[in-house]
C-alpha cells in the first residue's frame, strides 16, 4: 500500500511519536501538511508544530477525522480510556497502528466498530536516532498491504521486521528491553577499563564504539556472531582468556534469563490489559 496521498495522524505526541515524525518527514515519506498529532500538553503541541510544521490539536477525534492512518502513541495504561472515547469513530477504510507495549490487537479491536485493520508495533528507543528495531504484527482484519505500510513507516527510523503476534512478548523481551541490556554491558566494560587504569571518558568512548562497530559488523558483513567472534580469537591469545572469563561467569545464561523474564513480564502486562 503506497503512502502517496495518505494522511497520517498521531494520538499522543511523546518521544516515540517524535522519533517517527523525524524519520517519516526526513525520509520524505509524507509532507508535513498531511500529518496531524494530538496531545494533552500545550507545550508539547507547540513544540511539535514548530519542529515539524504539522497540524496539532487537543482533540483525538479531530485526528481520526483527518487521517487515513492513525498511530496510537499513548501509554498502555491510558489506552482503554482513549479507545473508549474514540473507538466508534474509526472506519474500515482507515488503518490503526498501535505502539503501546503489551496491548494486543484483539484488545484494540473490541473497541472499534466494524472491520478496522489494526497493526501492532514494538519499536525501541534507538528509533530516536533512526537506529531502532521494530517488529510488527497484524490483527484480525489487517492484510498484507497494511503490514507493508507499517513496515515502510518504521523502516524510516531503523529496521523493521514482521512477526506473528504470539511472538510479540519475545520481541519485547529482546529488542524492546534490549537497549537497557546493552547500556549495562557498556557501563560494565567502561568500569572494567577504569579498573585497569583508563580515564573514564576514554573507557566509555572505547566501550561504546566497540559495541557500535561490532553491531555494524554483524549487519553489514552478514556473518554470524560466532564466525566474527572466531576471527578475533587467536589461539592462546588475549581474547580467548577474556571469553573464558565470560563463559565462566555465565554470560550466556544471564542473557537467556534477562530475555525470558522480560518476555514473561510482557505477557503478564498483556493479561492485565485485557
Amino acid at each position: 500500500m503506497s503512502l502517496n496521498g495518505k494522511k497520517l495522524g498521531f494520538i499522543g505526541g511523546g518521544a516515540m511519536a517524535e522519533a517517527l515524525l523525524t524519520g517519516i518527514t526526513g525520509a520524505g515519506l509524507l509532507p508535513a501538511q498531511q500529518i496531524m498529532a494530538s496531545d494533552i500538553s500545550e507545550q508539547r503541541r507547540a513544540y511539535l508544530k514548530e519542529k515539524f510544521a504539522i497540524g496539532v490539536t487537543t482533540d483525538n477525534s479531530t485526528v481520526i477525522n483527518h487521517a487515513d492512518i492513525v498511530i496510537l502513541a499513548v501509554k498502555p495504561f491510558v489506552m482503554s480510556e482513549v479507545l473508549a472515547e474514540t473507538g466508534s469513530r474509526f472506519s474500515s477504510g482507515q488503518i490503526v497502528i498501535s505502539i503501546a507495549a503489551g496491548i494486543s490487537t484483539t484488545y484494540i479491536e473490541k473497541y472499534l466498530a466494524g472491520q478496522v485493520p489494526v497493526v501492532r508495533a514494538m519499536p525501541n528507543t534507538p528509533a530516536l536516532l533512526s537506529a531502532g528495531a521494530t517488529a510488527v504484527c497484524c490483527g484480525r482484519w489487517a492484510l498484507d498491504r497494511h503490514q507493508q505500510l507499517a513496515l515502510s513507516l518504521f523502516s524510516a527510523v531503523g529496521r523493521a521486521v514482521p512477526v506473528p503476534e504470539k511472538l510479540m512478548d519475545a520481541v519485547t523481551g529482546l529488542s524492546g528491553s534490549g537497549p537497557a541490556y546493552m547500556y549495562i554491558i557498556a557501563e560494565a566494560l567502561a568500569d572494567a577499563g577504569v579498573r585497569m587504569g583508563l580515564p573514564r571518558d576514554v573507557a566509555l568512548i572505547l566501550a561504546s564504539q566497540t559495541m557500535l562497530g561490532s553491531a555494524r559488523m554483524i549487519q553489514e558483513t552478514g556473518r554470524s556472531p560466532a564466525v566474527l567472534k572466531d576471527m578475533v580469537t587467536t589461539p592462546g591469545g588475549t581474547t580467548i582468556e577474556g571469553l573464558f572469563a565470560l563463559e565462566e561467569s555465565g554470560i550466556r545464561a544471564a542473557m537467556y534469563r534477562a530475555v525470558e523474564r522480560a518476555s514473561r513480564r510482557s505477557a503478564e502486562l498483556s493479561g492485565e490489559a485485557k
